[in-house]
């Protein structure tokens, strides 16, 4: 009989091992989803009275153990302890949803605003997934805030009797941030400001914040390029600490200097640059040293003669990485006794260089080269157009110098062009700006020859300053490197497919085929309607460029070694190879390979930033234009086309805005992605490239938003006219769109950078 007890008590817990065993794999399945006591209690094998005896036994033991938790309606779930957990960075849109990036995951984990736990944008967060959605993408809820983010937030201040709140600028933060009145009386409604969030109590609806710059009331011009500055967190000014360290540098040439340098000052040498340009960081000379035979120098700013590795200055330089250039103004990365005194390569001013001297002939043979430390004298600083003017021919100084280059410039850039380069060529659009920093007009920049002879001489010399380095037989030497991969398998696909609606055929798919026929097909397409559109999309092609010691080439220049050696002044990676160069003609060893891709990696983001930084101040000066042109109809095109928007570029000023596709009420339009079109149910079509006629409803400052209303399009490849003016009655549940981009979140991965 104690044996048969025994045997019973020994069935009863594998039972109850066996009845939890199912238990936890039914919950641990679908972390997220409550069950009933009777759905647990039927897959566990307890249908009968017995067996819910059972299965509640197994429960409360789950629950007080912490494994499982009772909800409302006696339902359970997984306890979060228990679920799948990931560390990652929250994400979060105006919704008020997050989503968390983990390292390692395709897909972003989704997290609804209810189950945020607070978590604010750049927070380190740890996530529990708690189901796959039917795409199969996970979601889930934030568990525990781990950092906070220290960024802080640009807002406008609406101060109220006894409180203040900030409302934020950026679309990052959903809510209105509190500040206490007490802590800052005397800050007026209407003002700019930084807050860093400091706590956000459970149960508040907004977080408490501190405010800790004062930028100036909304809409003054320096106060709103501030606020974009901060925005992005780059600073707009130095620091006392590093002015004072600048202004301590000495800049007298000593007599040491002069014999340690290879003399250029006889030497006819002349700068080209914009004629609102400050420093001058590149000079050529030339001079005749044979028939058919020119000495030519890339002189550039000898900025690490004066910036030391780790000083203050240098330290700066790395945090900013590059200067910034937004539409009134530029930041510079140096301070402004390097950038536009002593590194300025001013004109009748004796300045020490580190240069690239290239000997070579007409057929552009290069039968010597040098590198290595210079002192120089500018005998002239030409801005682009005087060295246009001479370059169409008209009389000037220097004309025999300027077109001999210019000729042999041309030759290097066809040449570059036979050897795979591609070339993509649009007008860039500049503002006529006022006293007070307001756009008055709109104007385009064209780069003519003067340009392009200044960019051949500087790619000239950032390519032999690579190869000099990276082709050293039998030695390894680290080096930074501007490289640039091939396009895209699946955007080329998607191009291809594309063009052939206009007729265009194109079939390469890899290396410098793609290379060639993109500038086949540029050169087909010049003049022509369809033009603009299938060169943005060529570019969207591309990828980027980035800064690396790995060197894998430069796709779009055709170059198998190419760096950054020719702008020190303004970008942090020429600083470095001028240091790397230097250190090995001396004959130093290679440097540890890890730390410069860190300071590499460092540069690429910081450039990538500059850049978002740029195109939001030319974004708000395009609103800042459009605000008094209200309810005024324009031409334009189709310039991108999305899930919640149709994109349009003006004709007359590139001014790009958006027609929200939930505005669209002649038909109900869904974004084709396969198609790249807009489409409607009635068959309508709208692609990149259309014709349209266009009416301002809005230009908001504040989100940097310009939005259209769409009058009518006209079909790029058949002419047809389409008008979009005739609504229609369409129930609400029909319509699906994805939420503006502006206020979602857009997934974009992968290195931004330019040439």
């Amino acid at each position: 009989m104690a044996k048969r007890d025994k045997k019973n008590q020994q069935s009863s817990q594998m039972n109850e091992r066996d009845r939890s065993s199912i238990i936890m794999h039914v919950l641990t399945a679908m972390p997220g989803h409550k069950f009933s006591f009777k759905e647990l209690a039927a897959v566990s094998g307890g249908a009968d009275r017995d067996g819910r005896y059972a299965t509640r036994d197994v429960l409360e033991r789950l629950i007080a153990e912490g494994v499982v938790e009772q909800c409302s309606g006696q339902k359970f779930r997984l306890a979060g302890g228990a679920m799948p957990t990931y560390e990652g960075v929250a994400d979060l849109v105006s919704s008020g949803a997050v989503y968390v990036a983990v390292e390692g995951m395709e897909d972003d984990i989704y997290v609804h605003r209810r189950n945020t736990c607070n978590a604010l944008d750049g927070d380190r967060v740890r996530v529990a997934v708690t189901r796959k959605n039917r795409a199969g993408v996970p979601e889930g809820e934030i568990t525990e805030i781990i950092e906070r983010n220290p960024k802080g937030y640009v807002g406008t201040a609406q101060v109220m009797d006894h409180q203040i709140f900030i409302k934020v600028d950026s679309r990052k933060v959903p809510m209105d941030i509190y500040c206490s009145k007490r802590e800052y009386p005397d800050l007026r409604d209407g003002e700019k400001v930084v807050v860093h969030i400091v706590d956000w109590a459970d149960g508040s609806k907004c977080p408490q914040g501190r405010i800790s710059d004062v930028l100036g009331m909304s809409g003054d011009n320096d106060t709103e390029m501030h606020a974009i500055l901060a925005e992005y967190d780059l600073p707009y000014k130095f620091d006392k600490r590093v002015i004072e360290a600048a202004e301590e540098i000495k800049g007298e040439i000593t007599a040491q200097d002069y014999a340690e340098r290879r003399d250029f000052r006889d030497v006819t040498t002349f700068t080209i640059d914009p004629a609102d340009a400050k420093d001058f960081d590149d000079a050529l000379s030339i001079r005749k040293v044979a028939e058919g035979r020119w000495e030519i120098g890339v002189h550039i700013a000898d900025v690490t003669y004066y910036v030391r590795p780790n000083d203050v200055v240098d330290t700066e330089a790395v945090e900013r990485g590059t200067s910034v250039y937004l539409v009134d103004r530029t930041v510079p990365m140096l301070p402004e006794r390097l950038s536009n005194e002593l590194c300025s390569l001013r004109p009748h001013e004796e300045k020490l260089c580190f240069s690239a001297v290239f000997e070579l002939d007409e057929e552009l043979t290069i039968h010597n080269e040098w590198f290595g430390r210079t002192v120089i004298y500018s005998d002239r600083r030409f801005a682009y157009e005087e060295a246009q003017e001479i370059i169409e021919g008209a009389d000037g100084d220097l004309k025999e110098e300027i077109l001999t280059l210019n000729r042999l410039a041309q030759k290097m850039r066809a040449e570059r062009f036979r050897a795979g380069a591609i070339g993509f060529s649009r007008k860039e659009a500049k503002f006529h700006l006022d006293e007070k920093g307001r756009p008055t007009g709109v104007y385009f920049k064209e780069q003519k020859e003067a340009n392009q002879l200044i960019e051949e001489f500087m790619l000239l010399a950032n390519r032999r300053v690579a190869e000099f380095i990276g082709r050293q037989r039998g030695r390894q030497r680290t080096m930074v490197y501007r490289v640039h991969d091939e396009p895209n398998s699946d955007k080329l696909i998607r191009f291809q497919s594309f063009i052939l609606r206009f007729g265009y055929y194109f079939k390469a798919d890899k290396g410098k085929a793609v290379a060639k026929a993109m500038n086949r097909l540029m050169d087909k397409i010049r003049g022509k309607v369809e033009e603009n559109a299938i060169a943005t999309l060529a570019v969207r092609t591309m990828s980027k460029a980035f800064y690396t010691t790995d060197n894998i080439g430069h796709y779009g220049l055709a170059f198998p070694y190419y760096t950054h050696f020719t702008s020190p002044i303004r970008r942090y990676p020429d600083m470095m190879v001028h240091r790397l160069l230097a250190g090995y003609l001396a004959g130093a060893k290679s440097p540890d390979k890890r730390s410069m891709e860190s300071l590499c990696e460092q540069s690429s983001e910081r450039e990538e930033v500059a850049a978002a930084a740029e195109r939001a101040s030319i974004k708000y000066k395009m609103t800042e234009f459009m605000v008094d042109k209200v309810g005024m109809e324009f031409d334009g095109h189709i310039s991108s086309l999305t899930e919640w928007g149709v994109y349009v570029e003006l004709d007359d000023t590139q001014v790009e805005g958006m027609v929200a596709l939930k505005d669209m009420n002649d038909d109900v339009y869904r974004f084709d992605e396969a198609l790249y079109a807009v489409v409607g149910q009635s068959g309508r079509r709208l692609t990149l490239g259309d014709k349209v006629r266009i009416k301002v409803l809005r230009a908001d400052l504040s989100k940097k938003q310009i939005d259209f209303e769409l009058l009518y399009a006209i079909d790029l490849k058949s002419g047809r006219r389409t008008d979009m003016g005739r609504p229609k009655l369409i129930a609400l549940d029909d319509r699906i769109y994805r939420k503006d981009p502006r206020d979602e979140k857009k997934n974009k991965r992968g290195r931004n950078g330019r040439r």
